[in-house]
Parts: structure tokens; C-alpha cells; sequence
């Protein structure tokens, strides 16, 4: 009976020592796994993210898409809603950044300016035009309060997202059929497939800073991968879509399409640094805000309806 019961006093002390170890280990997890820092929530989080992510850009490109081809109304009402948006988004930036602006004129006027582009043309967006700066101008001669950085932010905000959104429209607009669904998804192509091949050159060989202070991520060796990647998107359009177009003028507008994504991406990001904020919104999950996604096709888009009209494509 003795025998025994050592026997049972090691096994319970051995069982003792086993939980402590056990328990002391996961008290030194616990920072770590409130922090969230452990390789199983990490993972974990990392999927979930990734799911998010793909799901809401499914949801947006689908959306895209169904508008596009179904006509340039369906466009117009599209890229009116989403210029609204970045609009409404700049503003909230403007606003962190100790601005004031008029939202009631900017988002009125960020509502007018695809409908204008549909409706028509250049023409009708140049009276938009006058017609904000009139109304900045009554608001900025009436209102005491009011000042001229205010103003100044009232009418850019509009014609910063709205009226360069509308250059897809012009586009659209300018074939009412399946031709014109596919020029006008093909500039979205180059201007995504610019940031698809920077992200993934820069990720892959990039090693030189493109604009530090601004975007740390971005790298020269990216830079120049999303300009192959917009050039090579211009010249498939030019040999299967477009005949008129030819491979040099579509190697051109690949080049300043990308360029001027690019600017359009940095320049959002100044203005999103100058006032300490990592996203525009969180209107589309795992993205970000819309301008977040819009940046690039702002000055992109504009950049290309300008080459194809002045290249006699439009």
C-alpha cells in the first residue's frame, strides 16, 4: 500500500508540474495574443482580410461591368454616384485638415458634371463649370464666415473628382454599343492593370524609392513595370479593337495614361498624409474609401478620352 501510494504521489505531482508548464506557457502568450500577435491569428486574420477584400472587389468590378455594357446611362448614373462619393470624401479630408467647404454647392455640382458629360458633351460641362465658380462666388460674397481657402476647396473638390470621373462618360457616350463598353473598359484595364504590375514589380525587384515622403511603398522599378502594363493594354486595344488606332499613338497613350495614374494615385496620397489618415473612407471593406480606388482613374481617364480626341479615335 505504500508502494502505491508514492507511487500515486508522483504521478500527482507529475501531473501538477505538466499543468503548470502548460499554464505558465500560456501566460506568456497572453500579451501576444491580445495583441493579437500569435501565428494562428495572424493567419487567420491575414484570410479573413484577404476575403473581404476579393469579395467587395467582385461586388464593385461586377457592378462596373453590368453598367457598362448595358448602356451609357446606366454609366452615367454609375460614375455620378461614385464621383458623389470621392467628393464627399475629399470634403471629409479637407474638413480633418481645418477647411470648411460649402458640401451643399461641391456635391451638387459632383452630381451635374456626369450628367452634363452624358448630356452634352464639353460643352455642357463648361457651363457646369461656370455655374459652380458662380455659385462659390455668391456663397464666398454673402457668407461672412466664409474664406478663400474655403472657396477654393468648395470648387476643387468637384472638379478634382467629378469632373475628371466624367471623361468616362464622354467616353461611353461616344458609342452607345458594345464597341464603346469595351474602349471604355479597356482604359480601365490599362489604368488597373498600371497599379496590378507596379504593385507586383515593386514588390518583387523594387529597391528604389519613387516618392518616399508621400508613398514609402512605391518603388521606381514599380513605376516603370506599370507603364509596361498600361502600354501593353493600349496596344492590345489598338491590334483587336480599335483599327484606327495605331500601335505607336497606343504605345504613347499607354505611357502618359500610366503617368498619369500615377500622379493621381500620389497625389491622393499627399493629401490624405497631410492630414495623418491612412484611408480616404471605409466605404468599400478591405479598400477603403472609393476615392482610395478612384484616384488612379481620375487623372488617367481624363488623360486618355483627352489622346483619343485629339488622336481622331472619339
Amino acid at each position: 500500500m505504500t508502494k502505491r501510494s508514492g507511487e500515486r504521489r508522483r504521478e500527482g505531482t507529475g501531473l501538477e508540474r505538466q499543468i503548470d508548464f502548460l499554464e505558465g506557457r500560456r501566460a506568456s502568450k497572453e500579451d501576444a495574443r491580445a495583441a493579437g500577435d500569435l501565428k494562428g491569428q495572424k493567419a487567420r486574420s491575414s484570410a479573413e482580410k484577404l476575403l473581404t477584400r476579393t469579395t467587395s472587389g467582385a461586388i464593385y468590378a461586377i457592378l462596373t461591368l453590368v453598367c457598362l455594357f448595358v448602356g451609357p446611362i446606366t454609366t452615367t448614373v454609375l460614375i455620378a454616384a461614385e464621383a458623389w462619393l470621392c467628393c464627399s470624401e475629399f470634403f471629409r479630408i479637407c474638413r480633418m485638415g481645418g477647411r470648411m467647404p460649402n458640401e451643399t454647392i461641391g456635391l451638387a455640382a459632383a452630381l451635374f458634371f456626369p450628367s452634363a458629360a452624358w448630356w452634352g458633351g464639353l460643352l455642357a460641362l463648361t457651363l457646369v463649370i461656370f455655374v459652380l465658380l458662380m455659385a462659390c462666388a455668391c456663397w464666398y460674397v454673402f457668407t461672412p464666415r466664409a474664406n478663400v481657402a474655403d472657396v477654393a476647396v468648395t470648387a476643387f473638390g468637384p472638379l478634382y473628382t467629378s469632373l475628371a470621373f466624367s471623361s468616362i462618360v464622354l467616353v461611353r457616350s461616344h458609342d452607345a454599343g458594345v464597341t464603346g463598353a469595351l474602349i471604355t473598359l479597356a482604359i480601365m484595364f490599362s489604368i488597373w492593370g498600371n497599379d496590378a504590375m507596379a504593385y507586383f514589380v515593386g514588390s518583387a525587384i523594387g529597391s528604389h524609392k519613387l516618392a518616399p515622403r508621400i508613398s514609402p511603398s512605391k518603388s521606381v522599378e514599380g513605376f516603370f513595370g506599370g507603364i509596361v502594363g498600361s502600354v501593353i493594354v493600349w496596344v492590345v486595344m489598338a491590334v483587336f479593337l480599335v483599327p484606327t488606332l495605331d500601335v505607336p499613338l497606343s504605345i504613347a497613350c499607354g505611357v502618359v495614361v500610366g503617368l498619369a495614374a500615377v500622379i493621381g494615385d500620389l497625389f491622393e496620397s499627399r493629401l490624405k498624409r497631410g492630414v495623418g489618415v491612412k484611408d480616404s473612407g471605409n466605404l468599400i471593406p478591405g479598400h477603403g474609401g472609393l476615392l482610395d480606388r478612384s484616384d488612379s482613374m481620375l487623372f488617367g481617364g481624363m488623360a486618355a478620352y483627352f489622346l483619343l480626341l485629339f488622336g481622331g479615335i472619339l
